[in-house]
Formats: structure tokens, C-alpha cells, sequence
């Protein structure tokens, strides 16, 4: 009996406590009492990203693919390619006014998207109205040489022609006598880059060259001066100092968000990670192929030359042929990497009509070559593909949809898949382009491809080109060749890629065929 009567006890304080506290509710306003929409923390279904993942502006970078170099300045008058810092300012003589302009057009022409212009090589002599040194054009007793401001007018010109245009800035200055000292960085290199920030916000890329310290004329002490470029430069603070004026802007070199590619003959290597790891050693070692497992996120910028001498215009050069640009093209472009090809301006200010002809016939190859997609007339399938999400889907057709921003992804456990293109009729193709979607990182491993000319019995195709990685871009020539990849081609009822291997979940934003 006493047992029942304290268990009803403990019953009524309980429901007794309930009834307060629901008079407590009520007396809260209806306002207070909304509720709240409950959200699925991933309602699109989107991947994760497979780390290292790009900025947006090193995606901007990568999505140029193919732009200019212009090495021209002081000297293209004295035959050097690396200046002193001891030459007479009136040396600097151009025959006409130069033409930054026609500079841009030619290699428009080429099928380049942009360009950089060299306004200040390692013998410190400016081609704009500096007030950072009298190393400078506007000393010069030539009349078109005074006149000369290159990064104002190569800016308004890359605007008006629809290009993206940077600038590369020697941070080694063999002129200044403050060079190697505690005031050289504030009060001339830091100057230098404020000023050409002045002639537009909007560029795309700063090249800042990694020759850093060694002899020179030094303001007359004639010396030898070194430094850490890292800690001279304070690279961090000058990185963040960059994007504050320019907000787009990559900086190469010294700046560490875009890597030397390892060498200046306008190859990467068939496999190429965007990733890297920090280190002088790993980067040395690893600079054409990426490192698999690298921590940042560093893609690859293969410089090379068009021409036979150096950098700058030499008497007596030749022009390498569109079929060898061609093959720089596919080497580096077409192997994850950005390609920035040299074309020089003579002692006129110009590039010469040789240069211009041969970027002519190479803006014509690519057109020719790789300027008519044929994926968007194919039935698209895929092996596997992710479940959709609420506002995005991941169907095979995203491949040949033309946008960027859509993509192609297996469920999160499925690293390999198989994606087929069939057409009605035979085509005749010659390339395959790849792209990842790398705003979630780079994935893809392996891979290959095959074709089928009655879409039952395949042969796989380039078997002697390494198909592993793809990343930003990978372009493969289906005959096996970069040297005398247009040949008859391929007669293709049907195109088969299989991705054998990936770090995560395969994500492809298009498939092209060419």
C-alpha cells in the first residue's frame, strides 16, 4: 500500500511539473513559437572535395590555357639577354613607336588569350615613367624611346581587343644601388608594383622571375650581392599585397601560386599533378609531374621560346614552324599545363611579319584541328552516375552540354566507370580532350580510351602515351603522336573512355572530340 501510494506521489509532481511547464509555452507569443526549416546539409548531393582544391583566381588562370610572352626592352638594342644595369639609357632606341597593340592582335591570331609583357628585366631598366630609378625609358635622347610607356599601352590594348594582359617584373635589379639592402623592396620593388597596378586592377598574372642575386653594376659598386628571395621578398605579405591591388592576379615565380613546369622546350610531363609540396627539394624535383599527394595547390606554366635565339630579339633568328608550336601545344596545354609562348619585338617596337605569318598558320591549325567539337552530336551513357540532388544533376549529358559549371560524377565509393559516345554515322576523329572539374580537386589516376568502328568491336587507342593523369585539361592524339599527331584519322562509330583509377570519385565536366 505504501509502495502504490508514493509511486502515484512521484506520478503527480511529474505531471504536475508538465502542466507548468506548459503553461510557460503558452504563455510564449505565436512570434517566438515559428519554426524553424530544417535543411539537408547536402541537398545537392555534391561531392566532397578531394584536397587540395584552386582559388578562384588560380581557376581563372588555369581556364587562359594559352597566352604571349613579350621580351623586349633594353636588351633587344645591346644583343644581351641579361643586361648588366650599367647600360647608357640612350641605347634604348627604338625605329618607331613601339606597338604593343599589334603585339596582341598577332598572337589573338595565334589563338592566345592574353599576353605578358616584359617591362623590367634584370638590368632594372623600366619601360614606363618610373619615379623609382632614372633607369628608365623616358631618358632616353631618342624620341620614340622617351615616349615609350608599354604597360599603359599594352593594357589599353589587351582591353580593347577582349584579352587578359599581366606584366613581368624582375625583382633581381642589377641597376639599383639599393638592391641586396633593408630599403630596396619598400622603396623601389613594392613602388614599381604599385605603379603598374595603376594601369589596371585587372591583370591576370605577375610574373616574377626566380633569378634573384649575383654580380652586377649596383649604382657603380660593381659587386656581387645575395639574398633568400622567400624572406628578402617577404613573400607572404607581398602575395597578399598583390591581391589587394589586383585582385585576379597570380603571381609566378616568387609569389608561389603557379610552378615553373622544369623547363623552357614547351613540354609537362604526361603525367602532371596540380598538386605540390612547399620545398625547394620537392619542387626541383617534381616540377613537371606534380606530386600525387602534394598539400598546395600549384598547377604548372611551361615558358618556351618561338624563336631560335633567346628571349629577346636577336639578329639573324628564325621562326620555329606552326606544326612545332603545334606540338608545344598539345604537350603542355594538353597535358594540364598552361603554355606562355615568347614571341620577341624587334628593335622597331614590333613583332616581325615572320612571327606574325607563323602565328597566323598556328591560329589556323588549331582551328582546323581543334575547332569543331563533335561530342554534342553523340549519345552520351555512362557506366554509373550519382543520384541527383535537389537543384543539381550529374548525368553523362553534362559532358557535351558546353558548360563548365556542370559535370559528370559517380556515387562517392565508385572510383572507376566507363562512359560511351555513339554516333549514327562514322566519324573521322583525331583528338580526345578530357577536362575535371578541379574546383573539387584532381582525382583521376588512369585511364583509356578506345574506339569501334561498327560499335561492337573496340581498339584502344595512343597506347604509347601515358593515360593517367587528366586535371584542368588533357588532350590526347588518338594516332599516338604530338610530332605528326594529324594524320588520316581514326573512322569511329563510337568512342569509349574508361577512368581505371581516381584518388576519389571521378568528377568530368566535358568530353570533346576532334
Amino acid at each position: 500500500m505504501l509502495t502504490n501510494l508514493f509511486f502515484h506521489m512521484k506520478y503527480f509532481t511529474k505531471l504536475s511539473m508538465g502542466l507548468a511547464a506548459c503553461a510557460v509555452v503558452m504563455s510564449v507569443s505565436a512570434e517566438e513559437l515559428a519554426l524553424v526549416q530544417q535543411h539537408h546539409e547536402y541537398p545537392d548531393n555534391e561531392p566532397a572535395p578531394c584536397h587540395p582544391v584552386p582559388t578562384p583566381r588560380q581557376i581563372k588562370w588555369q581556364e587562359l590555357e594559352f597566352y604571349a610572352f613579350f621580351h623586349y626592352g633594353m636588351n633587344t638594342y645591346t644583343g644581351q639577354e641579361w643586361g648588366f644595369g650599367n647600360e647608357n639609357v640612350n641605347t634604348f632606341a627604338p625605329t618607331a613607336a613601339p606597338n604593343p597593340r599589334q603585339w596582341l592582335e598577332a598572337v589573338k591570331a595565334g589563338g592566345m588569350r592574353g599576353g605578358i609583357a616584359v617591362v623590367k628585366h634584370h638590368d632594372g631598366f623600366c619601360l614606363w615613367p618610373t619615379t623609382t630609378t632614372n633607369h628608365r625609358c623616358t631618358n632616353s635622347s631618342n624620341a620614340f624611346g622617351a615616349a615609350t610607356n608599354i604597360p599603359r599601352d599594352f593594357a589599353n590594348a589587351a582591353r580593347e581587343l577582349d584579352m587578359k594582359y599581366g606584366f613581368y617584373i624582375s625583382p633581381w635589379d642589377r641597376n639599383s644601388g639599393l638592391y641586396g639592402t633593408d630599403r630596396y623592396v619598400k622603396e623601389v620593388f613594392m613602388k614599381q608594383c604599385e605603379e603598374l597596378a595603376q594601369y589596371g586592377s585587372d591583370q591576370f598574372e605577375m610574373w616574377f622571375d626566380g633569378a634573384n642575386g649575383g654580380n652586377g653594376y649596383y649604382g657603380g659598386a660593381n659587386d656581387t650581392r645575395t639574398i633568400d628571395a622567400s624572406t628578402y621578398y617577404d613573400v607572404p605579405n607581398l602575395r597578399d599585397y598583390i591581391h589587394s591591388i589586383a585582385p585576379d592576379c597570380v603571381m609566378w615565380g616568387v609569389g608561389e601560386e603557379a610552378r615553373w613546369i622544369g623547363n623552357e622546350s614547351g613540354y609537362a610531363g604526361e603525367t602532371n599533378w596540380c598538386m605540390m609540396d612547399r620545398g625547394a627539394a620537392s619542387e626541383i624535383a617534381n616540377r613537371n609531374s606534380g606530386q600525387e599527394e602534394g598539400w598546395i595547390w600549384l598547377p604548372g606554366e611551361s615558358d618556351a621560346k618561338a624563336t631560335s635565339a633567346g628571349w629577346f630579339w636577336h639578329a639573324g633568328q628564325s621562326d620555329l614552324s606552326a606544326e612545332r608550336l603545334f606540338q608545344m601545344y598539345l604537350e603542355t596545354v594538353g597535358r594540364n599545363s598552361n603554355l606562355i609562348l615568347n614571341i620577341p619585338p624587334d628593335r622597331s617596337g614590333s613583332l616581325p611579319a615572320s612571327s606574325v605569318n607563323t602565328l597566323k598558320s598556328l591560329g589556323q591549325m588549331l582551328t582546323n584541328r581543334l575547332g569543331t567539337d563533335l561530342a554534342p552530336q553523340a549519345n552520351v551513357t555512362a557506366s554509373t552516375t550519382r543520384a541527383n540532388g535537389a537543384n543539381r544533376t550529374y548525368d553523362a549529358s553534362n559532358l557535351i552540354d558546353g558548360n563548365k559549371d556542370t559535370y559528370w560524377a559517380t556515387n562517392d565509393d565508385e572510383k572507376t566507370a566507363t562512359i560511351t559516345l555513339t554516333w549514327d554515322e562514322p566519324k573521322t576523329i583525331h583528338y580526345v580532350s578530357l577536362m575535371e572539374y578541379i574546383a573539387k580537386g584532381q582525382r583521376v589516376r588512369g585511364f583509356k580510351i578506345e574506339t569501334s568502328a561498327d560499335g561492337s568491336t573496340w581498339t584502344q587507342k595512343a597506347t604509347n602515351i601515358g593515360q593517367t593523369t587528366i586535371g584542368y585539361k588533357r588532350i590526347i592524339p588518338l594516332n599516338g603522336s604530338t610530332s605528326s599527331s594529324f594524320d588520316a584519322g581514326t573512322q569511329a562509330k563510337a568512342l569509349r573512355i574508361t577512368i581505371t583509377d581516381s584518388r576519389a570519385c571521378p568528377l568530368l565536366h566535358t568530353i570533346s572530340v576532334y
